[in-house]
């Protein structure tokens, strides 16, 4: 009988393939390390892992520009030529002449470099991250370790790792990937953001999943949240089946989202960019909740240009011709640091620190920037552009980004709900402000201080907390249009406890689409405020999402 592992379910589905993990941090050479006197030998090793990694990533670069990914190899490529520097493999050589070992020689020569990059001004500081990168290639290849990074495969696999950065994820592509599954993160980590935009079936918080060998055959439940190893081809068969049975369940729910009784909820769509738009349409998507505009910035030195940025907009924009689009600015900080806007000094909790609005306030620059290309973007378009800024706690902040939106030439600026002072306070902040969209994975995390990458505070992590639906009813009934964007609106079940609360839009992973369309279809207005004041009564996460269901029959029968 297979084994049978249990973790959480973060997007629905199933995927069967063979095991492949995410190489973990590479270790530092302890200081000291010795060769054993051949120092040809050893110099030449060393030379030998700078020159794979060099064409390694040569390699890589081609086949991102065979995907239309120039940009991608043009970075890959001036990786190349920093490994190849004779500079570089001169600080090698001498170290070994010291009777350095090949991977601490590495590691030393890399440091002289660092450091001189670190104090040369802001372009090439930018390029350290560069460095560390190659540095750490070298010396897995030296010490006979995996090379950190997601793995490359010719067959589709299902990606393990004990967590997934977002800069990990942000290239992967869907038709190699059947399946996530990490040992860390919750309901709303990064991970199951993506698996859920990718619509790929992914279970977190898996205990020893990093421990999985490459190479085993698993078939991984997103729904149910387990993970069975080595199954039989009848066990891979039968799941498909009944993932295939309730999507055609879903199939006769069409056309805008909308209660039983005609209550119409507009039902959009998470994106992090283009990309993510033609999902989006085929779910029936009504417009873009929420446009994740860093994945434009992340994995490089510089900031994207301006006409880069613009093209990526206005491309969006037209795919929703007099629908809405709502973008967030660059939510960069905390577990999205980029290269090119450095925190300010160490900062011991960057989720408590400057990121969001507070990043955009310390580089105005960055921002002006984001809001002209945006502007130019929409002109003469019939989308209804909104942007909105994350991380807002008050209203002064409201004030300052809304004024920044119309200097561009921005008409409906909006804030993020995501910080629980803002949502105390939600009538001050929207005196100054159109519209409020609530992030209730960063609600969450931030009202039961659960950070959301830590699989062990998934419990924590539930946006079911009582507390977490008490903040979001009176950003709900502050007076401006407030939607929701975060992943509780993909939650079919809690997608009409929100609409009780009084939100009048749900965005999510375009996969969720159908299921919280059929959802809200099979039920009326009153039974969605019946159900959210039966969850807000209850004391635990699963017990009001138990009283909210229990006013909610149409779920059973769709199979949700």
């Amino acid at each position: 009988m297979a084994v049978v592992l249990q973790g959480a379910g973060v997007s629905p589905g199933v995927g069967a393939g063979p095991v492949l993990r995410v190489a973990g941090d590479v270790p530092e050479p302890p200081a000291g390390d010795r060769h054993g006197g051949d120092a040809a030998a050893e110099r030449a090793a060393a030379l030998a892992a700078l020159e794979a990694v060099a064409a390694d990533l040569e390699a890589r670069g081609e086949r991102a520009a065979a995907a239309g990914n120039t940009d991608g190899r043009d970075v890959l490529n001036a990786q190349a030529l920093m490994a190849r520097d004779p500079g570089l493999a001169d600080g090698v050589g001498a170290k070994v002449d010291e009777g350095v070992a090949a991977a601490r020689a590495v590691f030393e020569a890399f440091g002289v470099y660092r450091e001189m990059l670190a104090g040369a001004g802001e372009y090439l500081a930018a390029r350290v991250a560069d460095l560390d990168d190659i540095r750490d290639r070298a010396v897995a290849r030296l010490l006979g370790l995996p090379v950190p990074g997601v793995p490359e495969s010719d067959e589709p696999f299902v990606l393990v790792a004990r967590d997934l950065a977002p800069a990990d994820t942000a290239v992967l592509d869907p038709a190699q990937v059947v399946a996530f599954v990490t040992e860390e993160g919750g309901p709303t980590s990064h991970t199951a953001i993506i698996a859920r935009t990718m619509g790929v079936p992914a279970v977190v918080a898996l205990p020893g999943a990093a421990t999985l060998a490459d190479g085993t055959r698993v078939l991984v439940d997103g729904a149910a949240g387990t993970v069975r190893i080595d199954p039989s081809e009848n066990e891979v068969r039968s799941a498909r089946a009944a993932a295939e049975a309730r999507a055609s369940a879903l199939a006769e729910f069409t056309g805008p989202g909308a209660t039983a009784d005609g209550h119409a909820v507009p039902l959009l769509a998470n994106i992090g960019g283009p990309k993510d738009l033609e999902q989006a349409v085929a779910n029936g998507a009504e417009g873009v909740g929420l446009y994740r505009t860093e994945f434009l910035f992340l994995d490089r030195a510089t900031p994207p240009s301006d006409d880069e940025q613009e093209e990526a907009y206005r491309k969006v924009l037209e795919a929703f011709p007099g629908g809405r689009v709502v973008v967030r600015t660059l939510d960069a900080g905390a577990d999205k640091p980029l290269a090119f806007l450095p925190a300010p000094g160490e900062e011991p909790n960057p989720a408590l620190g400057e990121r969001g609005v507070r990043m955009s306030v310390r580089y105005p620059d960055v921002l002006a920037a984001q809001l002209a290309a945006l502007a130019r973007a929409a002109a003469g378009l019939t989308a209804q552009l909104q942007v909105m800024a994350p991380m807002v706690t008050d209203a002064a902040d409201a004030r300052w980004f809304a004024e920044r939106c119309r200097e561009a030439g921005i008409e409906h600026p909006g804030v993020m709900v995501e910080v629980p002072a803002a949502a105390l306070r939600a009538r001050d902040i929207a005196a100054e402000v159109e519209f409020f969209s609530i992030g209730t994975n960063d609600l969450t995390q931030y009202a039961c201080a659960a950070d959301r990458q830590v699989g062990g505070l998934a419990r924590l992590q539930d946006p079911w907390q009582p507390a977490v639906l008490d903040l979001v009813a009176p950003a709900a009934a502050a007076g401006v249009p407030c939607g929701v964007c975060g992943e509780a609106a993909g939650d079919p079940a809690l997608a009409c406890v929100l609409v009780g609360l009084g939100v009048t839009s749900l965005s999510m992973s375009a996969p969720s689409l159908p299921l919280v369309r059929a959802a809200l279809a099979k039920h009326t207005l009153e039974q969605c405020r019946e159900a959210a004041a039966a969850a807000r009564g209850a004391r635990t996460a699963d017990q009001a999402k138990d009283a909210a269901r229990a006013h909610l029959p149409g779920l059973t029968g769709l199979g949700l």
